[in-house]
């Protein structure tokens, strides 16, 4: 069964995450979202791309902690870098982005929303957010610089060390999404504005896009190996495994 989903909606590729209903990230479902983000971004028929889930409940959970706080740390590390390698892919993908949040993007999950060009999140209870200080390990050295970039220092610091998830209202006050919509017109706005946006000159919007991304990419590239080991550090430590077979527990 795949895990994940992808539709086509004139010039958009609609992209659907599917591993069950809380979209937990493991290795196979990162090496699948990767595939098919690949295909869209080389695909010329498709000028845009909107990711978004199959359920209402979960955009994503972020790390599969049930699966992952068991494995050695060759296979964590394995996971880790294709994580990251899956961010930078969808943050310098030059085709516009959108991410259609239709349930809660927790961790990693919100860190896939941070990496697309334009966040719309649907109405209601559905909350974004990093909880992983909580658990002995940081937010990941990228995703900082994502939250840093997006928000700017003061927030990002707010959200990072709050360990706290936010209601859509709030999201839209601190500039983490760009619209709260009605849950049945979330997707077709999420259309449309692909199609508004992928209707611009490709070329020009790459470039454009680029200029934002390069520095940014630069930036997260010169440290990210000697940060990955940190995270990675952190992970494997006394503190953090016992807060995460305690995670697991609630998983």
């Amino acid at each position: 069964m795949n895990m994940v989903e992808t539709e086509y909606h004139g010039d958009v590729a609609l992209i659907r995450l599917a591993r069950d209903t809380t979209n937990a990230l493991n290795t196979p479902f990162i090496i699948e979202l990767s595939q098919m983000l690949d295909m869209a971004r080389k695909d010329p028929d498709v000028h845009s791309i909107v990711i978004s889930s199959s359920n209402n409940k979960f955009f994503c959970i972020g790390y599969d902690l049930k699966e992952l706080h068991s494995v050695s740390r060759q296979e964590f590390t394995e996971f880790y870098h294709a994580f990251n390698r899956l961010c930078i892919e969808l943050l310098t993908t030059p085709k516009p982005t959108i991410a259609a949040i239709t349930g809660h993007a927790i961790a990693g999950g919100c860190a896939l929303t941070l990496c697309c060009d334009y966040r719309y999140i649907a109405e209601g209870h559905k909350l974004m957010g990093f909880n992983v200080l909580r658990l002995g390990i940081p937010v990941p050295y990228l995703v900082e610089w994502l939250l840093h970039h997006i928000v700017g220092a003061r927030t990002a610091r707010n959200v990072v060390d709050s360990g706290q998830f936010f209601t859509p209202d709030l999201l839209l006050e601190m500039g983490l999404v760009d619209a709260v919509l009605p849950l049945e017109t979330l997707i077709p706005r999420s259309l449309e504005r692909a199609q508004e946006l992928g209707s611009m000159p490709h070329k020009a919007f790459a470039v454009t896009k680029r200029n934002r991304s390069e520095v940014l990419e630069y930036q997260i590239l010169v440290k990210l190996e000697e940060k990955n080991q940190e995270f990675i550090d952190c992970w494997f430590s006394e503190e953090a495994q016992t807060l995460l077979k305690d995670a697991v527990k609630k998983f």
